[in-house]
């Protein structure tokens, strides 16, 4: 059986999901949904990044820079629970961070006891957040460099999968009372 892809999952049900969620994981999953970032690249944060708000990784995935910053309220809530190392350091051992089958486990636990239809993983909120970004500006190139995507096919169905889940799950748009 094939792995269901990531979908996108509206504000109202990501914000019953996070209150079931362990609070490290909640937020792992607030950075990754207001900075775009992939999960492993959220937990592999160190306390020193978190501290400047503002700085430059190098993705896991693509090996590209990017340019973070993060808002001061999220900064401040990362390094009241953040290890001397890590941003988000590992259960039994603060010299390792959390792990990303730790989060995505605890937001299937928490998808399934709401009894989500869509496929809620962490890569879902890097979809949130560029439904997010393309709804404010408008400009797909923009969300295109947000997200440090080469291509714009790619980056268009990012852009557009909170009509592409609606669509795959039969909902209509434009009756909100659907997509609870």
């Amino acid at each position: 059986m094939m792995e269901a892809r990531a979908d996108y999952v509206w504000r109202e049900s990501l914000d019953h999901v996070f209150a079931a969620l362990m609070p490290a994981n909640r937020l792992v999953c607030e950075v990754s949904m207001a900075t775009g970032l992939r999960v492993g690249d959220v937990l592999a944060l160190t306390r020193e990044q978190v501290e400047k708000g503002r700085f430059t990784i190098q993705e896991q995935k693509t090996g590209k820079n990017r340019r973070v910053r993060l808002p001061e309220g999220l900064q401040m809530r990362i390094l009241a629970q953040a290890g001397p190392l890590y941003a988000f350091p590992g259960r039994l051992d603060g010299k390792k961070h959390r792990t990303r089958q730790a989060v995505y486990r605890d937001l299937r636990r928490a998808a399934k006891a709401f009894r989500l239809q869509e496929h809620l993983s962490p890569h879902s909120l890097r979809k949130v957040y560029a439904v997010t970004q393309y709804r404010k500006t408008g400009d797909l190139k923009r969300v295109q460099a947000l997200l440090n995507h080469t291509d714009e096919a790619v980056t268009t169905i990012y852009a557009l999968a909170d009509a592409l889940t609606d669509a795959r799950l039969g909902r209509n748009p434009e009756k909100k009372d659907d997509r609870k």
